[in-house]
């Protein structure tokens, strides 16, 4: 990314090189390419630094646009606070419903341990259809995802905030890794 400074100021932003005009001169795309930072500093062109100190985790937080500063002879693109989104459902004044971020993990966990019981569906349909027992360990294996999905639904609404939440899935550095969140069962063999 270049940015055109023009009284000490930003005055344009290039995410991709392309044929520009400045004053009354113009240039090919490949000058971003082939010159020099040198070359491209003396007609007011600009390599941007990008300063992500208060970018966050786009899943969690809302960030700003970026801004441009030019100082020293340097283009920073930073960005403004982040603003947490909301952990909880939010009702407007229309009685619309924003989901928050606890809704929506705990739709993914329940998602998931859907998928997961649904592999051996099977057994409980043929037992109800009166045909073979499930057997023990699916059975077993049935309700450690159910009792799971249970725990990691309590783990997301006891989260307080959002770094709380998101502390809940990283992994740490045991071996094998582990978050905080856990994981589902496997199935073991009876």
């Amino acid at each position: 990314m270049w940015a055109l400074v023009e009284n000490n100021e930003v005055s344009k932003v290039y995410n991709n090189p392309k044929a520009i005009t400045i004053g009354e001169n113009q240039y090919p795309q490949n000058i971003f390419n082939v010159w020099s930072s040198e070359e491209l500093e003396a007609i007011g062109i600009y390599e941007v630094v990008i300063d992500n100190s208060n970018f966050k985790n786009q899943e969690y937080y809302i960030n700003t646009s970026q801004s441009f500063d030019f100082a020293d002879d340097t283009v920073t693109a930073s960005y403004g606070t982040a603003t947490a989104k909301a952990l909880d459902d939010v009702t407007d004044d229309d009685g619309n419903v924003t989901r928050g971020l606890k809704y929506n993990h705990k739709q993914i966990i329940n998602a998931q341990a859907g998928g997961l019981l649904g592999d051996t569906d099977w057994y409980v349909i043929r037992e109800a259809d009166g045909g073979t027992a499930c057997p023990d360990n699916i059975s077993t294996h049935r309700a450690a995802i159910r009792t799971k999905a249970n725990d990691m639904c309590t783990a997301i609404d006891n989260a307080e905030d959002v770094d709380a939440l998101a502390a809940l899935y990283v992994y740490n550095d045991a071996n094998p890794p582990v978050r905080p969140l856990g994981e589902f069962p496997t199935l073991s063999a009876s």
